[in-house]
């Protein structure tokens, strides 16, 4: 197959540039990148068509795509009255596998191949997601969520039960490979210490990803340091054995100097959910701070908190929140890099985000209809007018997941 159009590539610096050529893909992966060549033999796009990689989405809920628009505030009531009886349907694991393949029908309808994202406490049902996800051709880590309190009887589960379903799907799913199991406690708040460090304890013994919630609100912050004994939110998870490279940690809004300095010194990541972080007023995440901080920052939708399934509109929202708050922030290119190569490179497991000779063939071709190449910016007019009916095909490992119409 080739792909014919302006490249998205990376440049010598932390963000994107644009190059006329085509993309030639030979089974699942990328045979060629051919800057330069205009050719009119290719399968799919043309002149004004952009030739992307597929996005990856480092923070969603699975089960929560049917409750987004759910308005109840603030986080700890909005769990209780929605989301929780939303997840508890996933005890009926036909439901979740059937759940799981709409999901993903709407991520490859917005371009999406790469996912961190959370099931619910229910270990087949987690499976059967894990079987959805890799048979589609995603790439990441899908957990099975840990909660042993602080939740309804009918989602709590003895710590061992789960620490044992959470290896068992360890085994099947095992790091390394394209979709693999991660080690998933739902947060600090939901989980008893020895819950906390059984998952550190796994997480170390299988060299497992590890992702969680991290400082989406004060009332949060608060109720930690007091079932906790005034511990500190990152040191419960440090002292855990959770903090760990790669670690994902969901929103991390109300941190200091001082956490992200643990947070720096363990290599952790914080996962940006800015869509889900104004939507239930949470707060915004201090982009600059982090970056000073040398603290890696991914970028996610949280649905259902979150309400655009677009990364492209989740991109937009992350530089609205950063220049709202008087920050310095991302830059157009930057905001493309951030959701392709910048996304993926920070998943466990093979290659993605990138148009490279040997890369696995994620691509997208996207067809916009607005005089993108005239403009003087032509990332940034991408970003800002985008619009999900421009995207014409989602191939994934060289199959073509969505195509438009």
């Amino acid at each position: 197959m080739i792909l014919a159009g302006r490249l998205l590539l990376p440049d010598d610096a932390d963000g994107v540039e644009l190059a006329a050529g085509t993309v030639e893909l030979d089974g699942d992966t990328i045979a060629a990148v051919n800057v330069g060549d205009t050719t009119t033999q290719a399968d799919a796009g043309g002149p004004d068509a952009l030739i992307c990689p597929a996005f990856t989405d480092t923070h969603l809920h699975l089960p929560q795509f049917d409750q987004v628009g759910a308005h109840v505030t603030p986080l700890l009531r909005w769990l209780q009255d929605v989301t929780f009886p939303n997840e508890r349907r996933w005890e009926n694991t036909g439901f979740a596998r059937g759940m799981a393949e709409r999901v993903v029908g709407q991520l490859l309808s917005v371009g999406t191949s790469g996912v961190a994202a959370y099931a619910t406490v229910h270990a087949e049902g987690t499976r059967a997601a894990l079987e959805v996800f890799t048979q589609r051709g995603f790439r990441g880590v899908i957990g099975q969520t840990l909660i042993d309190r602080e939740a309804p009887d009918y989602l709590c589960r003895p710590a061992d039960q789960l620490l044992d379903e959470t290896a068992a799907l360890l085994d099947k799913f095992s790091p390394g490979q394209r979709m693999s199991a991660a080690v998933t406690p739902r947060f600090a708040i939901t989980c008893t210490a020895p819950l906390l460090e059984g998952a550190g304890r796994l997480a170390a013994e299988r060299h497992a990803a590890v992702q969680s919630h991290l400082a989406e609100t004060v009332a949060e912050c608060d109720f930690v340091g007091e079932l906790f004994g005034g511990k500190r939110y990152v040191d419960v998870y440090r002292d855990a054995g959770l903090l760990r490279p790669g670690s994902l940690w969901g929103h991390g809004i109300h941190l200091d100097d001082a956490d992200r300095v643990t947070l720096r010194g363990h290599d952790a990541v914080v996962a940006h959910c800015p869509t889900a972080n104004s939507f239930l007023r949470s707060g915004s995440m201090p982009w600059r701070e982090h970056h000073a901080a040398d603290v890696a920052v991914s970028l996610g939708s949280d649905i259902g908190g979150g309400y655009e399934r677009s990364m492209v509109r989740v991109a937009r929202a992350m530089i609205e929140t950063a220049a709202a708050r008087g920050d310095a922030y991302p830059t157009a290119a930057q905001a493309w890099r951030q959701i392709t190569a910048g996304n993926a490179e920070l998943l466990p497991g093979p290659d993605g985000g990138v148009l490279l000779p040997g890369a696995t063939a994620d691509v997208l071709v996207i067809e916009p209809d607005v005089p993108w190449l005239d403009h003087p910016d032509p990332l940034a007019m991408l970003l800002w007018a985008w619009d999900d009916r421009w995207l014409e095909r989602t191939v994934v490992r060289g199959e073509v997941g969505y195509a438009a119409g």
